[in-house]
């Protein structure tokens, strides 16, 4: 792998679509393997770049020079609050405007490297109220100028919280010496309230600000007093990295690290990438090494780590726990996961420090000194309510509210498309961008785009999701698989609505429905096989199959252990499903004809698992 030239898949891009579409598959999976997406070292420079310069240099810059204090002195400001509080929201800020996760070409966005800003500035672009209807005034899945004005005026009046000097309350005066005081409380009522409307009218935004993290840090800067605030923070930290590492208990996050690994560009070794599979290139599931460096270096550190920093007294353990947090997101941040929340690593990186030794617990900063348990066990358990609900009952919660970060157990999908059928997409959709593949065809000819949108599917079929979407596709497509044009929808998503990390909840059957009113696809011509999480108490997913013509027409539930016992190209066929529910046309019609106003049946199974039509 050059620093221009990324390690292209040996393949004939003149040919590779002529095979069938497993075939294609395994040599995805298995170039992965080796060498993970391929990507040129220039683009890894790109985003180390833009994350030393626009992140670290200006946040830093910013949230010290507008405080009173010397940029050049780390020493003088590392452990300021203000500092902390102004370089979340900075951090807040870049995401909101799409310049931090989920940017650039490792999230699909290629021309233009941005998303974010981009889409929720131009009227007329998809928009996706979580409730639309329930909640009074959103409706409707267009932006509106309102839309338009209401972000514009959040992302302004962050800007202003981060850019005005601080104010000395008691609390901070009484406690820290030599402090620039805290970030104004009046400046962040009004965007809490813009961000609540905001994320009521489309949740696309709301989700990409990080909203289930950062906020709560604001409100905590608006409403506690300091001891209180910096106590808060503390267990809200902790309680995003516990409930990650809960979330990575059972079976899809084993084969979530040998992919990270293999797309990690400072790891040039394939004997170090392919130890973490049990035998390359004829069995690619995780090896033992791959399910130990899961479940030690990731689920162990990340639930007993936090707890001792949370509970510790001796400085030596919590140094020596900051130091793992420090080296445990650093490492993830350089292993540039196709999501890209490199910002939000180096930022949990550096809370690990200010929070555990800049305000230990020795000194009078352990959670015993909360002014009230009340009031921790009510922060507790505001901050754990959506993660348990999301585990529980994640159709109810989305991914990143549940805090299943990495945790491999995602809602996801692939999208297929009838020959010719894609191009819809571009011709009828308003938003800045193109579809994927019409963005690498910017820079690559047909054949060699196909072949990198076929990596991305490669990628996924490494995931446990992977192995059931596809299983799907077989069994709705047939021999059509072969022909008809494959998508990972996680991508497809970021070029319609802007922003994904991973999230199915923002390309569901919502998205198709809006994407359907503009495009107006035949039956059969828009294919979508579409995962739900895996609830932790159960050893099941449920699943929809989506007709974008005719909605959501088959409904189940598979068997995770059968989906991770396969291979990614599926040697020995698709895995079984537990299929609950089908929407059937007459038989003497043809799904696939475009000339065919279904006439729907609801088919659901009764409790004998007989069928019953409605």
């Amino acid at each position: 792998m050059g620093f221009k030239e990324g390690n292209f898949p040996p393949v004939d891009p003149a040919t590779f679509m002529d095979k069938p579409f497993l075939l294609r598959l395994r040599e995805m999976s298995t170039h992965w393997v080796d060498y993970g997406f391929g990507t040129p070292k220039m683009v890894h420079t790109v985003y180390i770049m833009k994350l030393l310069f626009l992140y670290v240099a200006a946040g830093t810059a910013i949230a010290t020079l507008t405080s009173g204090l010397s940029w050049f002195d780390i020493g003088s400001w590392w452990n300021q609050p203000i500092v902390y509080q102004k370089l979340i929201m900075w951090t807040m800020m870049l995401e909101m405007l799409g310049l931090a996760g989920s940017w650039g070409p490792l999230a699909g966005h290629f021309k233009p490297m941005t998303g974010g800003v981009l889409y929720w500035i131009r009227p007329g672009t998809i928009r996706l109220a979580p409730w639309p209807g329930k909640v009074p005034f959103t409706s409707g899945d267009s932006r509106t100028v309102f839309d338009v004005v209401i972000y514009i005026a959040a992302v302004i009046n962050l800007i202003v919280a981060v850019t005005l000097p601080g104010v000395h309350t008691s609390g901070i005066d009484a406690a820290v010496d030599g402090n620039s005081g805290l970030v104004r409380p009046a400046a962040l009522y009004s965007f809490l309230v813009l961000m609540v409307i905001s994320g009521l009218r489309d949740k696309v935004p709301f989700i990409a600000a990080r909203s289930e993290q950062y906020l709560p840090a604001i409100v905590f800067f608006t409403f506690l007093p300091f001891v209180d605030m910096i106590l808060a923070l503390k267990l809200l930290i902790v309680t995003v990295w516990i409930c990650a590492g809960i979330s990575k208990f059972g079976r899809h996050f084993s084969l979530v690290i040998p992919p990270m690994i293999s797309n990690t560009p400072w790891i040039p070794s394939k004997k170090i990438k392919r130890a973490h599979y049990r035998n390359f290139p004829e069995d690619l599931r995780p090896s033992r090494l791959g399910g130990g460096v899961a479940h030690v270096a990731g689920t162990l550190v990340e639930i007993v780590t936090p707890l001792i920093l949370l509970f510790s007294t001796n400085h030596t353990l919590t140094l020596l726990a900051v130091l793992l947090m420090v080296g445990f997101h650093l490492f993830i941040a350089s292993t540039f996961p196709l999501a890209v929340p490199l910002e939000w690593n180096l930022l949990f990186a550096y809370a690990a420090a200010f929070l555990f030794l800049g305000f230990p617990a020795w000194d009078g900063y352990g959670i015993g000194a909360m002014s009230s348990p009340w009031l921790t066990v009510g922060i507790v358990a505001a901050l754990i309510f959506f993660p348990i609900v999301g585990n529980l009952r994640p159709d109810l919660v989305s991914f990143l509210p549940s805090m299943r970060q990495y945790a491999g157990n995602w809602a996801s999908a692939t999208w297929a498309f009838a020959p010719g059928a894609e191009a819809k997409i571009d011709q009828y959709i308003e938003r800045p961008a193109t579809i994927t593949r019409t963005q690498l065809l910017a820079t690559y000819p047909e054949d060699v785009s196909d072949v990198v949108i076929h990596q991305l599917l490669g990628w996924r079929s490494m995931h446990s999701q992977g192995r059931a979407l596809f299983s799907l596709m077989i069994r709705h497509l047939g021999e059509d698989i072969n022909t008809y044009s494959l998508r990972e929808a996680e991508f497809c998503c970021n070029s319609i609505v802007a922003f994904n990390f991973g999230d199915g909840h923002l390309h569901d059957e919502k998205l198709i429905a809006a994407i359907q009113r503009r495009c107006n696809f035949a039956p059969g011509e828009f294919l979508v096989t579409w995962i739900e999480s895996q609830p932790i108490h159960k050893g099941t997913q449920a699943y929809k199959v989506i007709d974008a013509a005719l909605g959501v027409i088959e409904r189940g539930t598979y068997k995770v252990a059968d989906a991770v016992a396969e291979q990614p190209w599926l040697p020995n066929g698709p895995i079984p499903f537990d299929v609950q529910w089908t929407l059937e046309v007459h038989a003497d019609r043809a799904i696939t004809d475009p000339q065919v106003v279904a006439e729907p049946q609801m088919r659901t199974r009764s409790t004998d698992g007989s069928e019953v039509s409605k």
